[in-house]
């Protein structure tokens, strides 16, 4: 026990356990909304695109949070508008945008080196940046998107499973949309200091597909995921102190295992109905007659 309790002794490793924590329910809150609305790619190419601000915040000497929050906002913007417009397809619009914001942060990084915060961590995560400051930053962006969607519930609901109707209805969703995607970018800057910019859009998804795989009901999936993040986090930056491995990853494989588990009982919850059931519908057994039996013409 005396071995499970020794990190709390270390004020890093409180601030970043907390931080873990908070940003994994604050990425299985936002999540949901990711997978029911097949954005998973979205969420992938912001956090490669944020990194490009991280970049330049990085060698301008400009505050992290607010260089890079102002492009991952700006580039939020931009892939809400090139995913309402039909004129080209928004997967390879976005795949434009999303890489070359991040090919200009590594560009960047070649050509005037690094400055400020690692380079590896920027990408991997790390515990060992995270201060009291990035704990107060996290819960209040934290509270704040918790707010938006509680605020704005039925009109992200109706929005999510019927845009169309949704717009035909009155219901602003170009307006809902935007809002939607500066929450997704201000949660993927919130986690990256604990996950890093390649691993968030997984922080993202895995928790609210396992959710989505035990419940069908929406206010229990958003209650599911976040629950979900908050627990992959907490385990996860455990693991990372005592296997000396890297926080990001760690994190990630907390949820993939998770992942496997509600999977792979999903799949023998199948297995187990569909047997009932062909046993209960098969039809019985009816006796053949045969031309040879005896007593019959």
């Amino acid at each position: 026990m005396e071995t499970l309790l020794r990190p709390f002794d270390f004020e890093f490793f409180r601030n970043g356990l907390v931080v873990a924590t908070v940003a994994g329910a604050l990425c299985g809150l936002v999540g949901v909304y990711v997978v029911l609305r097949g954005m998973s790619y979205i969420g992938h190419g912001l956090s490669h695109a944020i990194f490009g601000g991280f970049a330049a915040s990085s060698l301008l000497g400009v505050n992290l949070a607010l260089g890079a929050g102002a492009w991952g906002l700006a580039s939020a913007l931009m892939i809400n508008a090139v995913t309402r417009r039909r004129a080209i397809g928004a997967d390879a619009a976005i795949g434009v945008i999303t890489t070359g914001s991040f090919a200009l942060g590594l560009a960047l990084f070649a050509l005037f080196g690094q400055r400020g915060r690692g380079f590896e961590a920027a990408l991997f995560g790390s515990i060992l940046g995270v201060s009291t400051t990035d704990v107060v930053a996290v819960a209040v962006t934290t509270g704040a998107v918790a707010a938006f969607v509680f605020l704005a519930y039925r009109r992200l609901l109706f929005v999510t499973f019927d845009p169309e109707v949704a717009e035909a209805s009155g219901v602003p969703t170009a307006r809902v949309d935007a809002l939607l995607m500066a929450a997704l970018a201000a949660s993927i800057l919130a986690t990256m200091q604990v996950l890093g910019v390649t691993l968030v859009a997984a922080e993202l998804i895995i928790p609210a597909t396992v959710a989505r795989m035990l419940t069908s009901s929406f206010s229990r999936m958003l209650g599911l995921a976040t629950a979900i993040g908050a627990f992959t986090g907490f385990v996860g930056m455990n693991l990372s102190y005592h296997l000396d491995v890297q926080s990001g990853p760690t994190i990630v494989l907390v949820g993939a295992a998770l992942f496997a588990v509600a999977y792979t009982a999903g799949s023998l919850r199948g297995l187990r109905r569909a047997r009932a059931t062909d046993e209960v519908t098969a039809p019985a057994e009816v006796p053949t007659l045969s031309l040879a039996e005896p007593g019959r013409p």
